[in-house]
Order: structure tokens, then C-alpha cells, then sequence
């Protein structure tokens, strides 16, 4: 089951497509963060995906958010895609243990061996603002993304 909204996003460190370590907590109190969960690079629903993210990158600056896409593929992988698909935002590689942050979220599907297409939407106190997981085999709105960045400009419940 993924992670439930209010709740405190677990912490995690992965490389990215040039091997540099990401830690999520780094953000935590500087920017709020989109994570977004793909099943696998170089397949036609995830280039699709990917693809509006970063056609519509404004808008994640717009509301001071770091995108960030996390898949079961090697930091190589990640890296042919990114420069074959012109992606200017960090991809991390979720590959050994294989998927664990995907499982620590609730997302990683073990019959299929990957995570499934999930967003969480982090505010800088590291809590889970918005989040939607669509369909194996479905793609995101691009409208999904703009109603849970709304959500990060909400005042937090007291």
C-alpha cells in the first residue's frame, strides 16, 4: 500500500544518471520536491510521461519544486535516456537493492519487478503533501500534477 498524504516521507539516498548521491533529506527546509516513480526508461508510456515533464519544467520552478524521476534502472540507463530525450532534472536509480525506495513508498510492483507510476509531492518539511498512482499501463495527467502542485501552496491543517 504507497504512503498515505500527511505523513513524513522516509528518508532515502540513491545515484542519479551521473552517479552523484542524492539524498531526499537535503531538500528538507530549502524546496519542496515531486517524486516521480516510472516503471521503466526507454519505454514508450514513461518517454510520454517524462517527455511533458520536461516540456512543462516552468511550472515545477514556478512553485520552487525539484522534480526528481526514480526507476529500478541502472545510473548508465538513466543516463543514455536522459541525454537521448534532452531531460534536465535528476533520474535516480532505485537498482540495488533492487527497488527498495519503490517499497519503502508502497509502489514497487513484486510481479512485474518495478515500481509503478506514482507521484508524491513533498513539501520542505518532508511531509507528503499530494500523491496519485495511476493504472499499470496508464499515464499521468499532466492536470494531476498541476492539482497536487496547488497543493503544496495550501496552508497546512493545523
Amino acid at each position: 500500500m504507497a504512503l498515505e498524504n500527511d505523513t513524513l516521507a522516509p528518508d532515502f539516498e540513491l545515484a542519479n544518471q551521473f552517479g552523484e548521491r542524492i539524498r531526499l533529506s537535503e531538500f528538507r527546509g530549502r524546496r519542496s520536491v515531486a517524486l516521480v516513480f516510472f516503471p521503466l526508461a526507454f519505454s514508450g508510456t514513461c518517454t510520454g510521461e517524462l517527455c511533458q515533464l520536461r516540456d512543462n519544467l516552468s511550472v515545477f520552478a514556478e512553485h520552487d519544486v525539484e522534480l526528481i524521476g526514480i526507476s529500478v534502472d541502472s545510473k548508465h540507463t538513466l543516463r543514455a535516456w536522459a541525454e537521448t530525450e534532452g531531460y534536465d532534472f535528476p533520474l535516480l536509480a532505485d537498482f540495488w537493492p533492487h527497488g527498495a525506495v519503490a517499497k519503502e513508498y508502497g509502489v514497487f510492483l513484486d510481479e512485474k519487478g518495478f515500481a509503478n507510476r506514482a507521484t508524491f509531492l513533498i513539501d520542505r518539511g518532508g511531509i507528503i503533501r499530494a500523491s496519485f498512482i495511476t493504472a499499470p499501463g496508464q499515464a499521468r495527467s499532466f492536470e494531476s500534477y498541476a492539482a497536487a502542485l496547488s497543493e503544496l501552496d495550501a496552508p497546512i491543517p493545523a
